[in-house]
């Protein structure tokens, strides 16, 4: 059995189209949606809306961890325009291009960045879309918990630790944990290129101490300090930063 296993498309759906070639399965750890791309400030749903030079200086604002002075800048650029409005039609139309390059099978959850309410209106016969449930696959039990916790972000799909926990003891025992976001270990959750720690849960990491999955797959943290480790008996992986390489993490059995 061979399954192929992505997170944080970001709107690489060349490459989605492709995830899936010579695996029995694909599963998705989520954020399909790119809103700013922090290589290219030319892509995404922000630069579209506001320029090039705007998607700079957020970016800029950001990486300095001057969150405040960020959102001020972005409530002045969202003056006049409904926000909502404008960013669901933009959401909308990736969705429509990647799900079409999701293959069958496609197990599926949810980024911090996904509109989780859009995703029944896409998701087509072959994609099975989970989080806090489980699923078997050639006879090995996966677990699906999507989303991420509440960060200086904001970013759409953000949940607070006890939904996010509940999610977890919703799955009970399983061989492989999926999830979006990484258990809370800094080598894990440390990106080397943004020079910042992304949240991690502590729930998800108490999870595997005392589950014991075999693996405990994710995304999140595009370019990390540690891109593996051991925990106990799990084997821990972050899966890729899939806008970028677009090639898949693979697992066998």
């Amino acid at each position: 059995m061979r399954v192929h296993v992505v997170s944080d498309v970001h709107g690489n759906a060349e490459g989605l189209a492709r995830a899936g070639d010579g695996a029995d399965a694909l599963v998705c750890l989520g954020d399909l949606v790119l809103f700013l791309d922090y290589a290219d400030h030319s892509r995404g749903i922000f630069p579209e809306l506001f320029g090039v030079e705007a998607a700079d200086r957020i970016v800029e604002l950001r990486t300095a961890r001057r969150f405040e002075e960020a959102r001020t800048l972005s409530r002045a650029l969202w003056e006049g325009i409904d926000r909502d409005k404008a960013v669901e039609e933009a959401v909308r139309k990736q969705y429509a291009e990647l799900f079409a390059a999701f293959p069958t099978p496609t197990y599926a959850t949810f980024g911090n960045v996904d509109i989780p309410t859009l995703w029944p209106e896409f998701a087509r016969p072959g994609t099975t879309v989970l989080d806090g449930e489980r699923v078997e696959i050639g006879g090995l039990v996966f677990g699906f918990v999507g989303g991420g916790l509440r960060s200086p972000m904001r970013t759409p799909y953000e949940i607070d630790e006890e939904t996010y926990a509940a999610k977890l003891a919703a799955l009970g025992e399983v061989d492989v944990l999926c999830s979006h976001i990484p258990p809370d270990v800094p080598e894990l959750c440390y990106d080397t290129v943004a020079r910042r720690f992304e949240r991690g849960s502590a729930a998800l990491l108490e999870t595997i101490r005392a589950t014991r999955p075999r693996y405990a797959l994710f995304g999140h943290v595009h370019q990390p300090l540690a891109r593996r480790m051991r925990i106990g008996a799990t084997e821990c992986v972050n899966v890729g930063h899939f806008a970028s390489t677009a090639t898949p993490w693979v697992l066998e059995w």
